[in-house]
C-alpha cells in the first residue's frame, strides 16, 4: 500500500507518542539519516546525530517521559520534503527544572523531514520550550 510522506510523518509521530523505540522506532529511518537539533533549553549546543545516537536517544526519553502528545498545528508537504509546526506535551517520569516528575512539560516545534527511499533521511527540529 503506497504512503505519502505526510501520512508517514504523521505515524512517526505516533509511534513515538506510543513509546517505540529500537526496531519499531529505526524502521521509520533511512540507514543512513541525520537529525540536528537546533540549540534550546534543553540542549543549549545543539545536536547532530545518526541512526544509533536517535535510537539512543529515544530509549534515554522512555526514562525520562512517563507520556508525550503531538498536535500538528501545520503541515506541508512537498516532493521529497515535510515541514510540520508541532504542539508537544510530555507527562515527566522524574523532575526537570521547576516541573515535578508527573508534571507536564510543554514546546512548539518546528520539524523539517527530508525523505529518501521512502524513510526519514533527515530531520531539523527547532525546539522552543516553554519555562521549567
Amino acid at each position: 500500500m503506497s504512503t505519502t510522506n505526510l501520512d508517514f510523518a504523521r505515524r512517526y509521530l505516533r509511534a513515538i507518542e506510543e513509546g517505540a523505540t529500537g526496531e519499531a522506532l529505526s524502521a521509520f529511518f533511512h540507514p543512513e539519516v541525520t537529525q540536528r537539533e537546533f540549540p534550546n533549553r534543553l540542549v543549549p549546543n545543539g545536536a547532530t546525530r545518526d541512526l544509533k545516537a536517535l535510537l539512543e536517544a529515544g530509549e534515554r526519553g522512555q526514562k525520562v517521559m512517563s507520556a508525550q502528545r503531538y498536535e500538528v498545528k501545520n503541515a506541508l508537504a512537498l516532493g521529497d520534503q515535510v515541514a510540520l509546526e508541532l504542539e508537544w506535551s510530555g507527562t515527566l517520569e522524574v523532575p526537570v527544572g521547576s516541573l515535578p516528575a508527573g508534571g507536564t512539560m510543554r514546546a512548539s516545534f518546528a520539524v523539517f523531514l527530508t525523505f529518501r527511499d521512502h524513510r526519514i533521511y533527515s530531520q531539523h527540529n527547532y525546539d522552543c520550550f516553554e519555562p521549567f
